[in-house]
């Protein structure tokens, strides 16, 4: 049985012979110190990509089976992005920069925690239709210069030989569609603040801005689908519009305004038989958990544990099994001991009792974490679980 077949049947609720033992990731600064401290190669640590051949090797180094975050789909971003600049140099070496987004952040040196965002370009109707309206558009260019990967090793583009590839479907490894991101996206360009003021103040706007992302994931979407049918095994979606204490949105809003755009997608994907849709989303996501699943998202990722102890059990007694998960797992301890990390694996087999549960890292294995303890924690894994 490959991984392919195994994360297939764990989450079909089918027999299988083992646990595939996944990952997220890596933060850049991770790998730069475990680089310098002999574990990799420091051209490893500069091409390091998901799903890429740098992450099939490192991911068999330390133990790991996959990376859960190998998926492939059109661009859904601003097309062309704004030029990234430097807009104001400040005394004390920090700096303004203008991101893709057209968004002001505030860069300081030696900071690796998201930054501060000082302006937006977007602020009304006048500077949607100026700056942002014609990048939303969709392209087959969208997907045509897209890269495909075609195995451990090599990538294609799909106009020279990925949309070939994917069509044979005689692959190892568990390959998610993108299928792009709808309130996560608007947020990143317009800010927290300023997307709820704007429903205030222009829902008309705050509408049609939401509109064009959902319309350019649902294109995107159909194009891939509609050239290679349902070959991939899953697909994934991006929000991350959480903090700690809850949503970034209100339910309320998100249900009324951006549930139909995710029944829309799921009903494409399941009528090409692709009936896993998974979501990252960070922080405490319970609100929002229903709407996601009354509207054909049914696989949480990365439950991040966090302070508020977010777990797969709680959800799954409240909705059944059609709620899903791969993530859970507190990577906290990859900065602490062996013994923390028993206690953790110990804690993941009641979870994984419970069936259509991978554990895996609740997000990018951080600076913090020891080479040797995510080691540990791997030969741990295929010890308990397989």
């Amino acid at each position: 049985m490959n991984n392919r077949q195994r994360i297939t049947n764990v989450l079909h609720y089918r027999a299988y012979d083992r646990m595939p033992i996944v990952h997220f990731g890596f933060w850049t600064e991770t790998l730069q110190k475990w680089a310098a401290e002999g574990h990799i190669q420091k051209e490893q640590a500069e091409k390091w990509g998901d799903g890429n051949i740098v992450d099939v090797e490192l991911s068999k180094k330390l133990g790991f089976d996959c990376n859960w975050s190998c998926q492939f789909g059109g661009n859904a971003h601003l097309q062309p992005g704004f030029e990234q600049r430097i807009v104001r140099e400040l005394p004390d070496g920090a700096r303004h920069v203008m991101n893709s987004d057209g968004v002001i952040e505030l860069e300081v040196p030696g900071a690796v925690s998201i930054r501060s965002e000082i302006e937006h370009t977007l602020k009304d109707r006048a500077t949607w239709e100026e700056h942002y309206k014609m990048r939303l558009q969709w392209s087959e260019e969208r997907i045509t210069d897209a890269w495909v990967r075609v195995s451990d090793t090599s990538t294609l583009q799909w106009k020279n030989g990925g949309m070939e590839w994917l069509k044979k479907n005689d692959r190892d490894f568990f390959l998610g569609v993108w299928s792009g991101s709808l309130y996560g996206y608007f947020r990143n360009i317009i800010g927290v603040e300023n997307s709820a003021y704007l429903l205030m103040d222009d829902e008309e706007l705050f509408d049609e801005i939401l509109d064009s992302y959902g319309e350019l994931c649902y294109r995107n979407l159909e194009y891939i689908l509609g050239h290679v049918g349902g070959v991939f095994d899953f697909a994934h979606m991006w929000e991350d519009i959480c903090f700690k204490t809850g949503p970034l949105v209100a339910p309320d809003v998100f249900r009324a305004k951006v549930g139909p755009h995710y029944k829309r997608l799921t009903d494409l994907l399941k009528s090409y038989g692709i009936d896993i849709v998974s979501l990252d989303c960070d922080g405490c996501i319970d609100a929002l958990l229903p709407i996601w699943l009354e509207n054909g998202v049914n696989t949480m990722f990365p439950i991040e544990v966090g302070t508020w102890d977010a777990s797969i059990a709680p959800w799954r007694k409240q909705y059944g099994k059609e709620l899903r998960g791969v993530g859970g797992m507190n990577k906290v301890v990859f900065s602490h001991d062996k013994l923390a990390i028993d206690a953790e694996v110990e804690r993941l087999r009641a979870l994984v009792d419970l069936g259509g549960y991978i554990p895996c890292p609740d997000h990018r294995i951080a600076p913090d974490g020891k080479w040797d303890m995510v080691r540990y924690y791997c030969d741990r894994m295929h010890a308990v679980f397989g």
